[in-house]
Order: C-alpha cells, then sequence, then structure tokens
C-alpha cells in the first residue's frame, strides 16, 4: 500500500503568494500583507520546496509567475475563496470591510448593470465605494491607495503589473448622415488627458500628418457619443458603443489603423487586511465575468 504523504499547505504561503503573484512584487505583496519582503521571500521559497516546483521568475523588476505559477494562483484563488466563505458562513456572518473599487467611465454602464449589483446582492456588510475615471487617474489612485482594486486600460500610462481582462477594440465612430472627414481640420470628440482612447486618436492622426483639433472635450462618455451623433465631430470608442445614428470609418476613408488596449486588473500595494477578503471576492466575481469577454457579452449573457 503506498504511503500517504502528510504534507499540508499553509493558507499563509498561499496568500503571499498569491500576493506577489497579482501585484508582480515581494515588496509590494509585503505592503499589501504587512509583512516585510525577507518574510514574504522565505514563505514564497517554503511553498515553492513543499510543491517542489518553481512558482516566481525573480528579475529586476519585479516577479512573474511561472507556468505552474499561474495554474497555482488559479487553485489557491479558489481553494482561498472557498475556505474564507465556509469560515464567513460557519462564524455566523458574510464578508465585512471596505472595498474601494475603481473603473473606466466608458465601461461603468456595462459594469452597473451587471457585476456591481450582483455583488452588493451577495455581500450586503461590505461597504463598496465605486469611482469612475479615466485610467490615467486610477492609476495615480491606485498608487496613492486610495483605491484598493481597479480595471484600467495599458494606455496612457502602462502599470506594471495586473492580470489581463479582455482586449478593448478602438474604432473611429463618426456621424451617419454627416462627412467630416474630408475637412481639412478632423473635428474631434475626446475625453480629457489621460484617456486611452485619447491618446490613440492622437498619436495614430499625428504619425499620419493629418491636422486634427479638440472641437468637444467632456469627461462624459455620453456627451462624446452625442456630439458624434448629433453630426458635430468624430471620435474613438468601443465598436461596441456605435449606435444607429453612427457610422464606422477606417483606412478606406483616409483614417489610420488604430491599436488596441487591454484592460487589466490591477490591486492597491497596500489594503486594510478586514478588507482583503472582500476585495478578492470582488475580483473573482470580476474575473468570472471580464475575462477574455469583457462587460458587453458578459452583460448579455447575465
Amino acid at each position: 500500500m503506498a504511503e500517504v504523504s502528510s504534507a499540508t499547505l499553509d493558507l499563509e504561503l498561499l496568500r503571499s503568494f498569491q500576493a506577489a503573484a497579482q501585484l508582480g512584487s515581494l515588496a509590494a505583496a509585503a505592503e499589501q500583507r504587512h509583512r516585510t519582503v525577507s518574510a514574504i521571500s522565505m514563505q514564497i521559497k517554503r511553498l515553492e520546496a513543499l510543491l517542489d516546483v518553481r512558482l516566481l521568475e525573480r528579475g529586476p523588476r519585479g516577479v512573474v509567475p511561472t507556468t505552474a505559477g499561474e495554474a497555482l494562483l488559479q487553485e489557491a484563488r479558489e481553494l482561498l475563496r472557498m475556505h474564507d466563505g465556509m469560515l464567513a458562513r460557519y462564524a455566523g456572518r458574510g464578508l465585512r470591510g471596505k472595498v474601494r473599487f475603481g473603473l473606466p467611465e466608458d465601461y461603468a454602464r456595462e459594469l452597473l448593470g451587471d457585476v456591481l449589483p450582483e455583488f452588493t446582492a451577495h455581500h450586503p456588510e461590505v461597504l463598496l465605494q465605486a469611482v469612475t475615471a479615466t485610467s490615467g487617474e486610477l492609476v495615480r489612485q491606485l498608487e496613492r491607495s486610495r483605491l484598493d482594486l481597479a480595471v484600467v486600460l495599458d494606455r496612457p500610462i502602462a502599470l506594471p503589473g495586473g492580470e489581463p481582462l479582455w482586449r478593448t477594440t478602438p474604432v473611429w465612430a463618426a456621424p451617419r448622415h454627416a462627412n467630416l472627414i474630408e475637412r481639412e481640420s478632423l473635428p474631434l470628440a475626446l475625453h480629457e488627458v489621460d484617456c486611452p482612447y485619447r491618446a490613440l486618436a492622437t498619436e495614430a492622426l499625428e504619425r499620419l500628418g493629418r491636422p486634427w483639433h479638440a472641437l468637444f472635450t467632456s469627461t462624459s462618455i455620453h456627451a462624446i457619443e452625442r456630439a458624434v451623433e448629433t453630426g458635430l465631430a468624430i471620435s474613438v470608442l468601443d465598436r461596441e458603443r456605435l449606435t444607429p445614428a453612427m457610422r464606422e470609418l477606417g483606412e478606406a476613408e483616409g483614417l489610420p489603423a488604430l491599436g488596441r488596449c487591454e484592460a487589466r486588473l490591477h490591486f492597491a500595494r497596500a489594503i486594510e487586511p478586514a478588507s482583503q477578503p472582500a476585495a478578492q471576492a470582488l475580483a473573482d466575481l470580476l474575473r468570472e465575468r471580464l475575462r477574455g469577454r469583457g462587460p458587453w457579452r458578459s452583460a448579455a449573457a447575465g
């Protein structure tokens, strides 16, 4: 009869590994876990020794999971979620704490109509604070620990680390019944600075040498869309946001090809210990609903 191993997994080792893998930094994991960098490093080495496999590749810019580490990360999330949920149920209460979540304004309608209501329904004792802003502003708020986690596009500021959720599909959006493309200077409707799609539009036009001017600037995606629909300006929107009053333009009309962005899930370097399980629960739901699909198909499927 084969000998049964008596080895057991220490959940604290898994939590430290999860933090380092998600944040891409032992220092950031140490800050989030309220431990020293050497303690986090020793915990991960103990876990690697226990499993007899390398989990993280260490380099000058931080750490990244190995293939085995990626597989363990998925299983660790599920194990810790089940553990924390079971503990909460048998302790007679659900998750508590405060979660400060940031999301790009362009995707707020879809996330507010699907993911966030489900989270608050399942975790009514968690104080959820959701804010919208440009991706550049969300990066600054994460770095200042004013947010616990955020969905951020990787332009115009490429924040290191994070977990890929979905690829966006930016297109040139023009009014259906107005021809603005032949104007000497292309009239654009844009968000303020720090907007990924503003950066895509202006960089592409400047590479082509095409004159442009910001005819309409707003922090509201709905105002930008209205400026396009009424024939005022051209903009760059996610293809899923095009309405019947708009049409998509491209290279056939003399406009340059646009790059793509990736939406990534980022955690703050420091999250209050009492709020970490709730932050992880929201992250789990975001992964489940958005990874590889984005909010559009997720909302339709729900």
